[in-house]
């Protein structure tokens, strides 16, 4: 603490040369170590102090290097050096201190900061202490308690930290006995006292957000509207800057965005009053330099309504009109429902409309309380005249513009007791509505239609298994080919569909043939042939054929009339040789018809053989 120029220490160098001869021993002082806390005067080498204020408790011991040169310390001098150890004593410039911790400023509320404990030689009750603050301004941020258990003095945090606030608190804590015999009570206070010092360390911490943001937006804002901004700062001496997004989380449907480095918030779809009404969304501020470090905020956006729904009934009615009511009777009372909320609340107006205005059976009347009252204008109704009446209500409401809906309010006759009460009205569906909602009505009607397709589905079907499964002769244009798989068996080995171009087209068929049973051979499926006209030569042949049809009339394994019986026999002298087509069997593919050209000059035959005119279509077929 000694004030500057206060003289240290003097130096004396000493020089062998003749001090009368020249600047040879002419020596000058300068200090090379030890600025700028001491200085050293150039002729006397007495060292003395520079700096004010000078703290042992900070440091108590400087080392000097002090420099004597000859030549009054010009160029081509000679030089030497000394060290001087310079110590400062102490004076009593600090109060006691008993302690010292370090708090770090993110330490919660209600944390313990530190324990002290005064010492006590006694033991048992003797030793127990009391702890309280006296003063120092840590005052209502800390309190001290005593510890049973330890009988130690625990400080604990009573406010939040802020290092860039305020970096230190001094607390002066006193400990006292808590129980003293009063036979020692005029020896002396029976407490003491101890200075804490609470350093506050700097933590890094997140961005903090100005107060909550409450913005209002019209629901029929466009998109791109800007609501309103936010703000963050960075507590810490860096001051990073911000970006900012917003917590999809609290923002599913992203109704709106910000601009990243100005906080801006502006809306991003169309809102909607009715569906949500406020959004509370959550702000993130993040660090550049840090992006862990993450600050959040909330920003409450109101939605302000708009006339954008009109009113409707408020439930659906269900309205019953007695056989025997009269005119003027109050047979309803309607109220209505809207979705918006207007400043100065509903005003609904009820009326008519214009084309039922004028009708005879009902009027409506205006109760003037967002309410109107449906009356008759007649009496006698009578179900069997007319069961149910549809009368269209039109609802306005207040708003600007005003918005308006017709609602229909159907009317049902019922027959009623002497109270009132209705006993049966117009129809069935009626009386099963009642007890049913319209969703379980759709249900029943649903599965009616699906059982109705099926049946049809499997009637369908089962018409189309009944169908024979051969073709009548008007339907069956398909060309059949007589395919032979190898070169044994001749015509039995043939297989085909349907030779009805080889009959005798003036041929009568038998309408009485079979078609109940299909055939335990194989067959060529074809019309078989009625009798025909045979000339006298062949007589073998034609003997043949009819006693392979009487076996086959008889035959319960028959095939329909519609097909081809195999006849493997050609019969002595026949006029249209050999049918088989052995020899000109194709080596080729299964796809190979060259076996056509054998066939053509048999069909050609057969047909003169049995008197057919036009042989070309024979072949055609």
């Amino acid at each position: 603490m000694s004030p500057v120029g206060t003289s240290v220490v003097e130096v004396k160098a000493t020089d062998a040369d003749d001090p009368t001869y020249g600047n040879s021993a002419r020596v000058v002082y300068s200090i090379l170590e030890g600025q700028p806390y001491f200085s050293v005067e150039p002729k006397t080498g007495i060292v003395r102090t520079a700096l004010p204020n000078m703290d042992r408790e900070a440091r108590d011991q400087y080392l000097l290097v002090i420099q004597a040169k000859d030549m009054v310390g010009q160029m081509g001098g000679l030089s030497g050096t000394t060290s001087v150890t310079v110590t400062l004593t102490d004076v009593n410039d600090n109060p006691p201190q008993s302690y010292q911790f370090a708090v770090p400023e993110s330490l919660p509320v209600a944390s313990v900061v530190a324990k002290i404990k005064a010492l006590d030689s006694d033991i048992g009750p003797n030793a127990e202490m009391d702890y309280r603050i006296i003063e120092g301004d840590g005052l209502g941020v800390f309190r001290v308690v005593p510890d049973k258990d330890t009988q130690e003095g625990v400080i604990i945090l009573q406010k939040n930290l802020d290092f860039e606030k305020k970096s230190s608190y001094t607390l002066k804590i006193e400990a006292s006995n808590r129980n003293i015999d009063p036979r020692f009570l005029s020896q002396g206070p029976f407490s003491d006292t101890a200075m804490v010092r609470l350093t506050v360390e700097n933590v890094d911490e997140p961005p903090i957000f100005s107060p909550l943001s409450k913005m209002v937006v019209s629901e029929a804002a466009k998109v791109g509207t800007i609501i309103g901004t936010v703000s963050a700062l960075d507590p810490d001496s860096t001051n990073s800057p911000i970006r900012y997004s917003i917590d999809r989380n609290t923002d599913l449907e992203r109704f709106f965005n910000i601009e990243s480095t100005t906080g801006v918030i502006s809306t991003a779809k169309p809102l909607d009053r009715e569906a949500n009404a406020v959004h509370n969304i959550t702000i993130l501020a993040i660090e550049s330099l840090d992006p862990s470090q993450v600050g959040k905020g909330a920003a409450l956006i109101t939605v302000m309504d708009i006339n954008d729904n009109a009113p409707v009934f408020a439930i659906e009615y269900e309205t019953i009109l007695c056989e025997s009511a009269g005119p003027g009777q109050v047979i309803e009372t309607i109220s209505a429902v809207d979705k918006d909320e207007p400043p100065s609340g509903h005003r609904f107006v009820f009326s008519l409309t214009a084309e039922t205005a004028g009708n005879m059976n009902f009027t409506l009347r205006d109760n003037k309380d967002n309410t109107a009252s449906i009356l008759t204008k007649r009496g006698g109704f009578q179900r069997r005249e007319q069961a149910m009446y549809r009368l269209p209500v039109l609802i306005v409401d207040s708003g600007t513009p005003a918005l308006s809906s017709t609602n229909t309010l159907s009317i049902r006759v019922c027959d009623c007791d002497l109270d009132g009460t209705p006993q049966s009205c117009g129809t069935e569906a009626f009386m099963l509505s009642a007890g049913l909602s319209t969703g379980a009505l759709i249900a029943i009607l649903a599965c009616i239609i699906i059982l109705l397709v099926l049946v049809l589905l499997i009637v369908t079907m089962r018409r189309r298994k009944k169908e024979p499964l051969i073709l009548d002769e008007d339907r069956d244009v398909r060309e059949n080919i007589v395919r032979y798989d190898d070169e044994g068996g001749g015509e039995e080995d043939t297989e085909a569909f349907d030779m009805v171009a080889l009959r005798n087209l003036n041929a009568v068929r038998d309408s009485k043939a079979r078609r109940d049973v299909t055939p335990e051979v194989p067959t060529l499926y074809c019309s078989r042939p009625p009798p025909y006209k045979i000339t006298p030569d062949n007589g073998i042949f034609r003997e043949f054929i009819w006693d392979r049809l009487k076996d086959a009339d008889v035959d319960p394994s028959a095939p329909p009339y519609d097909s081809l019986q195999t006849y493997a026999f050609e019969g002595s002298g026949s006029v249209a040789e050999s049918l088989s087509s052995l020899d000109s069997l194709s080596t080729d593919s299964e796809q190979n018809y060259d076996y056509l050209s054998d066939w053509g000059p048999r069909f050609r035959k057969l047909a003169d053989l049995y008197g057919h005119s036009d042989s070309s279509n024979i072949f055609s077929s």
